[in-house]
């Protein structure tokens, strides 16, 4: 895979998981009064960064070649493309007596925070296109 392909593969991806944190973050805000909800976060970046470090093993290691489906793998790099989000309920904090965890104004700084990272993300990948369109006029 070239580099122009992965880089726009992962920007697409980065932004359906800005739009999942947006909504999952908007969903936390609409019930910051309800008793005993539990705000869930979504949780993407660490597991793609394991698949990253997962290939730069791979390469720099030892490889056994296997001939059957049911032979131990070693060193197989986890492929960054079925790294998927997850939404994770934060179940350890309670900030309301209540039993609520939502704080209304974190909720919406973060959905602040969300809004400008997907538009520098679309951004990136108007940048990353019209590189391709300079270089195809030259």
């Amino acid at each position: 895979m070239n580099s122009f392909t992965r880089a726009v593969d992962l920007l697409q991806r980065e932004m359906d998981v800005t739009s999942l944190r947006y909504q999952v973050s908007a969903n936390n805000l609409a019930n910051s009064e309800v008793p005993n909800f539990k705000r869930s976060e979504v949780n993407f970046e660490s597991e793609l960064k394991r698949a990253f470090e997962s290939e730069e093993i791979a390469k720099n290691s030892f490889h056994l070649t296997t001939t059957d489906a049911r032979h131990i793998q070693i060193n197989t790099p986890m492929d960054y493309r079925e790294v998927t989000p997850r939404r994770v309920l934060d179940y350890t904090s309670t900030a309301k007596a209540n039993g609520n965890n939502v704080d209304a104004e974190t909720e919406a700084n973060n959905i602040l925070q969300i809004q400008m990272q997907y538009r520098l993300l679309t951004q990136l990948t108007s940048f990353e296109f019209e590189q391709i369109n300079t270089a195809m006029k030259k």
